[in-house]
């Protein structure tokens, strides 16, 4: 693996899930892999799981990893080619990111679309600036568009759950019954992204292995080059039925970039929605806004596994990085 940045980066997805769950069984098992090694974090905007679950699964492998705030402790970084620089920004990524390459071994980079214009979003200019002039491995800590390790650990728990639940794999004819995921679009206060939605979608497509609804409000489609493979509905009860998991997330309007149309608080996930699922485990990538898109029945319930969704964010974090440091 060279970079990490989409389901595209990944020759075999269940293989690296496989690593992943080797490494929650023995987390030290490859301690000496990156000794003597370093990893840099880059963040243009703020983190909790992302930042702290790639340290830990750094450190398991014996790496240093060193973190930097940019938009908070570095220079403004100009990313355009060819910009006049008589603006605000200092640092043109040409120059900074060699340097940064000379520095670590891998570079992590965290940025966060501006919801402004979609066709700069979309282009995903800074992490794509950042693998051609840095030199070195390049692994997505969320892009403007897509969350791969966020993707990649919800995978990892959606198999872990199977692997652990016998009702989900009973029998039906000749085969095992895939699993029914559903991804329902849930109400917030402000304009999220759509990086995770556009990922947990390319994912599950790409992994194949579920039956794969998507639900929302009309306009809010996400762009097709990431559900194409799934069933999109406008129902979110016929979405629901019999659903095996459940991942709620809010995302803001594709078409019409960046927009707020709807915040129905009836497309909030409550115990009574749960009541025609298949017992469906519920998933959110966090933080979450408790009862406004997850009800706190539904997050403090039996269904609910963000904490072990969460806390597998080491592991998938860890079977990247080595894949990347592996000879």
């Amino acid at each position: 693996m060279k970079n990490f940045v989409s389901v595209n980066d990944v020759a075999n997805i269940n293989a690296l899930v496989a690593k992943a769950l080797a490494y929650k069984a023995n987390p030290f098992k490859d301690k000496q892999l990156g000794a003597g090694k370093r990893i840099g974090l880059l963040f243009l905007n703020p983190s909790l799981r992302t930042r702290l679950s790639t340290q830990v699964a750094a450190a398991n492998l014996g790496m240093d990893a060193i973190v930097f705030n940019v938009d908070k402790e570095g220079w403004a970084l100009e990313f355009e080619e060819g910009a006049i620089m008589s603006g605000n920004t200092v640092e043109h990524i040409k120059d900074a990111a060699p340097v940064l390459g000379r520095y670590f071994d891998i570079l992590c980079i965290r940025t966060f679309p501006a919801l402004q214009n979609r066709t700069d979003d979309y282009s995903e200019l800074y992490i794509s600036q950042f693998i051609k002039y840095c030199g070195v491995p390049v692994i997505s800590l969320e892009s403007a568009t897509l969350h791969p390790l966020q993707s990649l650990t919800d995978i990892i728990t959606i198999q872990e759950v199977l692997q652990a639940s016998s009702p989900l794999r009973e029998e039906r004819g000749q085969g095992v019954r895939r699993p029914k995921v559903v991804l329902t679009w849930a109400p917030h206060v402000k304009a999220l992204p759509q990086c995770v939605a556009n990922s947990f979608a390319q994912w599950v497509n790409a992994w194949g292995e579920a039956d794969f609804v998507i639900t929302h409000p009309e306009d809010y489609e996400l762009a097709p080059e990431f559900t194409n493979g799934a069933t999109i509905t406008h129902n979110q009860d016929e979405a629901l039925a019999d659903a095996d998991f459940v991942y709620v997330k809010n995302w803001s309007t594709y078409n019409d970039y960046g927009k707020i149309y709807e915040n129905d608080p009836r497309w909030m996930l409550t115990e009574d929605k749960l009541a025609t699922t298949n017992n469906a485990r519920v998933m959110h990538c966090l933080p979450v806004r408790r009862n406004v898109e997850l009800s706190d029945e539904v997050l403090d319930g039996p269904n609910s596994i963000v904490t072990q969704q969460a806390a597998n964010r080491v592991w998938a974090a860890q079977a990247v990085i080595s894949e990347i440091l592996k000879p």
